[in-house]
């Protein structure tokens, strides 16, 4: 049988790639951005309590209600606006599928959708496959930030919305209040939504402020803000996720929602809710990984790779361009093969494949783990 790929143009996504060779050869996997550590055994205990307790079978479509007030009050104490739990918060499963979703509900055939670039793989695709058009905006190593004027210049009367994400993955640079307040600038009066990717909000480093997009009053009514527990709490696997929106919005995206997953695992949920009830579990979580990235920083300060410290994020960019001058995908997959070290090229992220020299390395791992990985850095 023969069919016409909604994708054709789509390929393996470059984390099963690198995470197959990382496998294969026996090699230590700072590529993909999971930790190789377990979540907090407090929160497995909270999640095994529920289960034992009855919480099996589905939960309301919008989420578990204790959970969504625990989310929402954080939204006040952390950045003193608020999302209504019962209309303006969905639990979804993981935040890719609060992207896709969010993306399916506005846009149609033909519209524009502005995308950062480098991006997470999955805005592209989720763009075409409603039949949108991508329109790139470049961002230039090594310093990642954002040409207002370009923005500017690419908007159009066909654009349906504009995707952010801060901190960002894969650079490790965050947006500052000054971009923030461009692009509400730049937004305001118009019909334009943003999505603003913000799965790595509480991994802010150097004292540093996460500038979420509820701060800014104009750009919060046009705004979906996608998070993930997975990245905050260490358990990406269990894929579990949420969005919030002002409730005009929310209420087209659970029209995608309910007849997607319609709702997502009960019983993590009500762990979660209850492991949220102390608000330390999130906000010391830069100081977690500021540790981690200031060990592995330190460890390889003597090796030819040159780097700017991640602003966030638990991922760090190492330049490559004193060793040799491979194309980032051959070098990430030689280093893996070769020197059992595995690490994401940046250049499948780029417009048009931009090759900067440069390799993505997760640092949400064991120092012991990252004492080995540096290891092999300084002896290349």
């Amino acid at each position: 049988m023969k069919h016409l790929s909604k994708l054709p143009n789509i390929e393996t996504t470059i984390f099963t790639v690198m995470s197959g060779l990382a496998n294969k050869y026996e090699a230590i996997n700072l590529s993909q951005g999971f930790p190789n550590f377990k979540s907090d055994q407090k929160l497995i205990d909270f999640v095994s309590k529920a289960m034992n307790s009855g919480y099996n079978q589905y939960a309301l479509m919008g989420g578990n209600m204790e959970l969504r007030e625990a989310i929402a009050k954080k939204f006040d104490l952390l950045y003193e606006s608020t999302y209504h739990p019962e209309t303006e918060i969905t639990i979804t499963a993981g935040a890719t599928q609060a992207i896709f979703d969010v993306i399916t509900a506005f846009v149609r055939a033909n519209d524009e959708v502005i995308i950062i670039k480098p991006a997470y793989d999955c805005y592209e695709p989720s763009v075409l496959i409603n039949g949108g058009k991508p329109v790139s905006i470049q961002l230039e190593a090594p310093n990642y930030q954002i040409n207002w004027i370009d923005v500017k210049q690419k908007l159009s009367s066909k654009t349906k919305m504009i995707i952010i994400n801060t901190p960002h993955n894969p650079s490790g640079t965050i947006f500052s209040e000054a971009d923030m307040l461009q692009l509400q600038e730049l937004t305001k009066n118009t019909n334009i939504i943003v999505l603003s990717d913000e799965v790595y909000e509480h991994i802010v480093f150097d004292g540093e402020k996460h500038q979420s997009a509820c701060l800014f009053p104009d750009l919060k009514t046009r705004s979906f803000i996608t998070a993930s527990f997975g990245k905050t709490f260490h358990n990406t696997g269990w894929k579990m996720g949420y969005c919030c929106a002002p409730k005009v919005l929310m209420e087209e995206f659970r029209k995608i929602h309910q007849f997607n997953v319609f709702s997502v695992n009960h019983p993590v949920q009500k762990g979660l809710a209850d492991y949220m009830q102390d608000s330390n579990t999130y906000l010391e979580l830069s100081q977690f990984y500021q540790k981690k990235r200031d060990l592995f920083l330190s460890l390889i300060q003597g090796s030819r790779f040159k780097f700017k410290p991640s602003q966030g994020t638990y991922f760090q960019v190492l330049d490559y361009s004193e060793i040799t001058q491979e194309y980032d995908v051959d070098y990430a997959k030689r280093l893996t093969v070769e020197n059992g070290l595995a690490s994401i090229p940046l250049s499948v992220f780029n417009e048009n494949k931009l090759d900067n020299k440069v390799l993505r390395f997760c640092f949400a791992k064991t120092d012991d783990t990252l004492k080995k990985a540096a290891d092999i850095l300084n002896k290349i």
